[in-house]
């Protein structure tokens, strides 16, 4: 059996190393109740994270339904598999199913389109517990952060991983040098996934590991971008630099916008120059790259990304969080932005019976002023979501009171409540349920307002003489009320006219 898989913690007592964040998940676990925010679980591959959260569920005796970078995270995946999952019992009667995203930084491309909003709506309608699990926590949609807590996960050091492995030997009899040991833990960086899987095939078929043994069963190490960035803006070798750039998971594209990114915080005109122009050099091979399909080019691009931006960098850190290129914020909000006008125009197209073409040139300019005027019928009217009334009226806190009011107003519906809106200026009185007594001589009896505008005219007062027989009153000529203003409907968009 894999050792990595034998030897895997199956509660949070077990796990080795980052006892406060272990700490952290365990009172979550303890305190959880409906309404609490998910946790996220972020840092370096192999240290914990996926473990910790089996390992929760175990010790709260909860019931799991995990989705991980191999499944389609689709929309319809997302909502059909966890968001069911989220608002139902779990069938061991324990009350309490854990939701695991494993890799939720990993989102991306057409298999996935839509899945970051989908977490979000799962997240927020959720009655079970939810850990998200990431490497890169900024990888997250930011849409997700911010419904979230976060709990941080860093390397172990390579005394624990060390010291774990010693006791596996133990268990299975295998004789291990301290050397070889304390090797194997420097070489994982911290993974002790990765310590555990070099040393079961240093020890395959032997008794005994040495040193020499473990030569060959080394990590395939990749570094993060947020390493190469600190290792650039520290002062390391140009030979460390150019090696953290081969072994860091992206193109040199995708690396030369993040160290762009990094260069705000350089000191220094001249420094600051001198870097954008190394990187220009660099960003002109790359596409000299893509045009001739020459790859070779790739490693001068390499070379002028990092030496260079070292180089004006002098040495002294980076003392500012490292962050996503901006043009990737502004492009993604490119994209929802053209996704929200495409949305809003299906439904205005549906509603209104109008051609796209003719809503786009003729009819989008005064269909924004009649959202303005009234956003709250119009989102009621139209079925609009928080992004799509913003897109309309510009104000996001507005927004996201209407729609929380839609909302809630919907979820008392299916609970089998009904709930009037009343608008601005009028006022709606109801008689009361069951049966009245009658009105007292003299006491006036409330009529008109509660009458619906086709009612029947009202029956004559009706008084009894000594003997019970009834007589009906003749009541005085009334000058005639005007007729109800009806409501403006918004089932037509020219009613709003």
């Amino acid at each position: 059996m894999d050792w990595a898989a034998q030897y895997r913690p199956q509660r949070l007592q077990d796990i080795v190393g980052n006892g406060q964040a272990i700490r952290q998940i365990a009172e979550w676990g303890r305190s959880w109740h409906t309404g609490a925010k998910p946790l996220i679980l972020y840092g370096k591959p192999g240290i914990g994270k996926t473990t910790a959260a089996h390992a929760l569920a175990r010790d709260m005796e909860w019931d799991t339904i995990e989705l991980n970078a191999s499944d389609q995270r689709t929309k319809g995946v997302i909502e059909k598999i966890a968001g069911a999952g989220s608002t139902t019992a779990s069938l061991t009667g324990t009350g309490r199913r854990l939701l695991i995203f494993d890799e939720a930084d990993n989102i991306h491309g057409n298999a996935d389109r839509g899945g970051a909003k989908a977490i979000a709506e799962v997240i927020r309608s959720s009655r079970q517990p939810i850990i998200l699990i990431a490497n890169d926590l900024y990888g997250l949609d930011q849409s997700i952060r911010r419904l979230c807590d976060t709990v941080q996960f860093r390397a172990l050091t390579a005394k624990t991983i060390a010291g774990h492995l010693r006791y596996i030997c133990s268990s299975e009899g295998v004789d291990c040098d301290p050397d070889a040991l304390q090797q194997i833990a420097d070489n994982s960086g911290g993974d002790m996934r990765s310590a555990v899987n070099s040393l079961s095939a240093a020890a395959i078929g032997a008794t005994h590991v040495g040193a020499t043994d473990v030569q060959t069963s080394q990590k395939d190490e990749r570094t993060s971008i947020f390493e190469l960035i600190k290792a650039i803006h520290a002062g390391a070798d140009d030979n460390t630099l150019l090696r953290y750039a081969r072994e860091v998971d992206a193109t040199p594209d995708t690396i030369e916008q993040w160290i762009e990114e990094s260069m705000t915080s350089v000191k220094g005109i001249e420094e600051k120059a001198y870097a954008y122009e190394t990187l220009a050099g660099a960003d002109r091979f790359i596409g000299r790259t893509y045009r001739r399909q020459y790859y070779t080019l790739w490693k001068y691009a390499s070379a002028l990304m990092v030496m260079g931006p070292a180089e004006a960098a002098g040495g002294r850190g980076i003392h500012a969080r490292i962050m996503p290129p901006e043009r990737w914020r502004k492009m993604g909000t490119g994209r929802k932005q053209k996704t929200i006008r495409a949305g809003i125009m299906g439904k205005l197209a549906d509603n209104y019976h109008i051609p796209g073409n003719a809503l786009r040139e003729d009819f989008f300019t005064p269909i924004t002023k009649l959202v303005e005027a009234d956003p709250e019928v119009y989102a009621r009217a139209l079925q609009l979501d928080r992004d799509e009334l913003e897109f309309f009226i510009g104000d996001k806190t507005r927004a996201a009171e209407i729609a929380k009011e839609i909302a809630k107003e919907r979820r008392e519906e299916e609970r089998g409540y009904t709930k009037k809106k009343v608008k601005k200026g009028k006022t709606t009185e109801t008689a009361p349920k069951g049966p009245q007594k009658p009105a007292q001589e003299g006491q006036p009896t409330l009529t008109g307002a509660a009458d619906p505008p086709n009612a029947a005219p009202a029956k004559a007062n009706v008084d009894r003489n000594a003997n019970g027989n009834s007589t009906a009153d003749k009541t005085p000529d009334k000058k005639p009320s005007p007729d109800p203003e009806p409501d403006r409907s918004q089932r037509t968009l020219f009613d709003g006219f």
